[in-house]
């Protein structure tokens, strides 16, 4: 790979390793490199085609910590993230089934990573990592863990907040009625409490999350004072949901959470 490189290329590289800059911005390597603007757009444009440094969005790239001598170099997940992120002043947390793979919940492993953040919406790569990002409001954000990669910290949504999103997100992550099982398993296990579990609905679930969940308890034997709890937060409403909304509203009412029993919990 260094015998691929140009005259520019070298001296680009041999520039970052001295300033041991992990990101460049467009109009940042003009003068030190003794170029013009267009040829640093096109520089970069070239490295980033070819595999040698990655764009994270118009005018702001990643570099790697050394020249990629096997190949090309993409960042893993967590820098790709964080540096997105930085650079939109922005939160985030991994979710949906990124999470659903981490805690066990699902074995399989996804092509792309899901972010809730309060910036940004859609899809976008950065080197090969592809990300889907899911806009929500300041206060969907949390009930969070920190986990460790090769290339930094990455934050996860974690194992409660995980099984609350499956439930609220079914339709995003097609997660049920598999998050019921989920559920029942992580409280047999005791990896989650009723109480926890009760709190991160609360906090982070909407009224069909809540009714949803707080029929699973109670099916489930969790203590009164809980599920009381969760059906005070409920408002005053005469429709009905279904347990498993993608099968037909057929089956059994549960008159105290407004959930129609579609499929035997």
């Amino acid at each position: 790979m260094r015998k691929s490189l140009g005259q520019l290329e070298t001296l680009f590289f041999a520039y970052a390793q001295m300033r041991k800059l992990q990101t460049v911005r467009t109009a940042e390597l003009a003068a030190p490199l003794g170029i013009t603007a267009k040829q640093e757009r096109e520089l970069l444009g070239r490295m980033a085609r070819s595999g040698l440094i990655a764009q994270v969005r118009r005018g702001l790239y990643l570099l790697p910590p050394q020249l990629p001598l096997g190949g090309k170099w993409t960042p893993d997940e967590a820098l790709a993230l964080n540096t997105l992120m930085e650079d939109q002043e922005g939160q985030y947390q991994i979710c949906g089934p990124n999470a659903f793979n981490r805690y066990g919940f699902d074995e399989q492993i996804p092509t792309r990573v899901y972010a809730y953040n309060n910036r940004l919406s859609g899809e976008r790569t950065i080197g090969t990592v592809a990300l889907t990002l899911i806009e929500v409001a300041d206060v969907r954000l949390g009930g969070t863990e920190e986990a460790k990669t090769a290339e930094g910290k990455v934050i996860f949504s974690s194992r409660p907040r995980t099984l609350v999103d499956a439930v609220y997100d079914w339709s995003r992550f097609n997660s049920l009625p598999r998050a019921y099982e989920w559920i029942r398993t992580e409280l047999v296990s005791k990896r989650v409490t009723a109480a926890e579990l009760t709190a991160i609905t609360l906090k982070y679930g909407n009224q069909g999350t809540i009714r949803r969940i707080g029929a699973l308890l109670e099916q489930l034997g969790a203590e009164e004072k809980l599920t009381n709890k969760l059906h005070r937060s409920l408002a005053m409403s005469r429709s009905l949901i279904a347990w498993i909304p993608s099968l037909p509203s057929r089956g059994t009412i549960n008159r105290r959470w407004g959930v129609i029993q579609n499929e035997q919990a």
